[in-house]
């Protein structure tokens, strides 16, 4: 549900409490630019979602009366996290202070009031309810986590996901393998390849910014891994079992251990699908994954520039050329083949960065893009990758109306699709 009207600015008073400046609209950011936003591209804010007051930030709106661009100086910008399922067309628009704290790892979606009802400017890219906050039943989560920890005593990987995952981090994954149902993780590597700027499991001391969870401290056994993911695919409605996770490094690393579990897990069942979550370093690997009975493989980036990708994954001993080869094999070898697309509003839409990405579709035969808010500080972010004018730009959702255009096969979503879902996508794709 659209609405045609231009919501009013919030601002927040440093205490908790937010409030609407009626003497201004609402503005979007796109890359360094504070823009207009499309009025039917506002969206009530859905349910799961979140307002941040940003401190040290003042909130960028246009005058009512005047059409005059200006800051509000009654308090804090706010902006909008948008829950799972759902991709932001717009960052919050605001002018940073000398002395403003960086931001957390989140995603600073713009936000605005009208008529009692807080709006974003976004869109519901995907149909998949698996991490709807409705869905989840705190007793049911009790309930498996017990049964889990007293069916395998001994699981380190079960442990980590119970206490760490699920009670600690509330993990909507870990939450629905506690409830039996959909997508289950398995965190496999405690080390990385790569140093990504924002990464949310490890940060070093000396930056302005703190990862958002620990990492996996040890190194599964595959035996660990079999133990509970059979059962999983055995019983589980529409199941997944996914290596690669948000509390671990590069999964490719502790590929031999993967691919003894993917032997071993068909030997037992060939229900449900076996996923990978990767940064795609190492074709060989990937090709060796796919032989043992891998069925999908989702590549993480935040471009499909190699100049941009590099400068925000930091890549030890691979390249961006690498990750493009593994997506070409997996595709080749039969895999349904993703891309987690790091949505940032300015650059995801740019005129080169439309070029490269068809260049990716065509080269790999990518099957579907996840579109997916990046977690970061806008500033810190083209900062720390050195970008002062992101050039030409399409805005979002024109940018995937171009692609969805020239790719008419590609599909669009958030999550990982079952096998049942890879055979018969539904394009629910909405504009």
């Amino acid at each position: 549900m659209a609405t045609s009207i231009s919501p009013f600015l919030l601002y927040s008073d440093g205490q908790g409490n937010i409030f609407e400046d009626t003497s201004l609209y609402v503005l979007g950011r796109s890359g360094w630019d504070a823009v207009e936003v499309d009025p039917e591209d506002w969206i009530p804010l859905p349910e799961g979602g979140n307002l941040y007051e940003l401190p040290g930030r003042r909130g960028i709106g246009m005058d009512v009366l005047s059409g005059e661009i200006r800051l509000c100086e009654k308090g804090w910008a706010v902006a909008a996290f948008i829950p799972p399922a759902h991709t932001g067309f717009y960052m919050a628009a605001y002018e940073t202070l000398p002395d403003a704290p960086t931001l957390p790892l989140f995603c600073y979606t713009a936000a605005g009031w009208h008529n009692d009802v807080f709006y974003v400017p976004a869109i519901r890219i995907e149909q998949d309810i698996r991490q709807e906050c409705a869905g989840f039943d705190d007793i049911k989560i009790q309930e498996g986590l017990a049964v889990s920890l007293n069916a395998y005593p001994n699981n380190r990987l079960v442990k980590h996901l119970a206490e760490n995952c699920c009670l600690t981090y509330h993990c909507p994954a870990a939450r629905n393998y506690f409830m039996g149902r959909w997508e289950c993780p398995i965190p496999i590597s405690p080390a990385c390849n790569a140093n990504c700027i924002g990464c949310i499991s490890f940060q070093p001391e000396e930056e302005t910014i703190v990862s958002t969870q620990d990492r996996l401290t040890f190194k599964p056994t595959a035996q660990e891994v079999i133990e509970y993911t059979v059962p999983h695919l055995q019983t589980a409605p529409l199941p997944i079992v996914s290596f690669g996770q948000g509390c671990e490094g590069e999964p490719l690393l502790m590929w031999e251990t993967i691919r003894e579990a993917i032997i071993e897990i068909r030997k037992h069942t060939d229900r449900g699908s076996i996923n990978i979550n990767t940064n795609g370093s190492n074709p060989k690997a990937v090709e060796a994954l796919m032989k043992a009975g891998l069925d999908s493989i989702r590549v993480s980036t935040n471009s499909a520039r190699e100049d941009v990708y590099t400068k925000y994954y930091r890549p030890n001993n691979y390249t961006f050329h690498d990750i493009v080869q593994s997506l070409k094999i997996a595709g080749e070898m039969g895999g349904w083949t993703s891309i987690n697309y790091f949505v940032f509003p300015g650059m995801t839409d740019s005129a080169a960065e439309l070029d490269a990405l068809r260049k990716l579709i065509e080269e790999t035969n990518l099957k579907m893009i996840q579109w997916r808010n990046f977690n970061i500080d806008p500033d810190w972010y083209l900062g720390k990758i050195n970008v002062q004018d992101t050039g030409e730009r399409y805005g979002v959702r024109q940018f995937m109306d171009i692609i969805h255009e020239e790719f008419p096969d590609i599909k669009y979503g958030y999550f990982n699709p079952p096998k049942e879902r890879m055979l018969h996508f539904d394009q629910d794709f909405a504009h």
